[in-house]
Parts: structure tokens; sequence; C-alpha cells
């Protein structure tokens, strides 16, 4: 069985969540503090919505993030 390439294995990490996270979802997802969480979203680092006082986080704009900051954490 040949190997996963990095987004196959970001997409199966998760697949259990829906494809609207919600912030909570967004932090438990990165294994990430809430504090955290509101500077990634302050520093428009991960693509989001706010709708009301909620934030929206759409599957993949996780992906794209993590595919971003693994090829910099690789370069830098």
């Amino acid at each position: 069985m040949g190997e996963l390439s990095q987004k196959e294995a970001f997409r199966i990490m998760l697949m259990e969540y829906p494809d609207i996270l919600s912030f909570e979802h967004m932090c438990k997802a990165l294994s990430i503090s809430p504090k955290t969480g509101y500077k990634l979203l302050r520093d428009n680092k991960i693509v989001h919505l706010k709708v009301g006082r909620a934030y929206r986080i759409p599957k993949t704009h996780i992906l794209t993030y993590l595919m971003i900051g693994t090829h910099s954490t690789a370069s830098g």
C-alpha cells in the first residue's frame, strides 16, 4: 500500500469534523488553546466567517492553513 500524500493525511485527520467548524471544533482539531485560536483568526491566518458573535470556519480553510504552515516551517 502506498504512502499518503500530505493533503490526503490532513483530510483524513479532519474527517470526523463537519465541513463548517465552530471555533471550539477548530481549536480541538488543531489541538490549540482558545487564545491561540483567536489569534489565528484575528491575524487572518485562517480564513473564517463571523455569523453574529459566532465564528464559522470552513474545513477547507483549515486544511489550507495546515499545508501553508507546513511549507513555511520546512523552508525556514
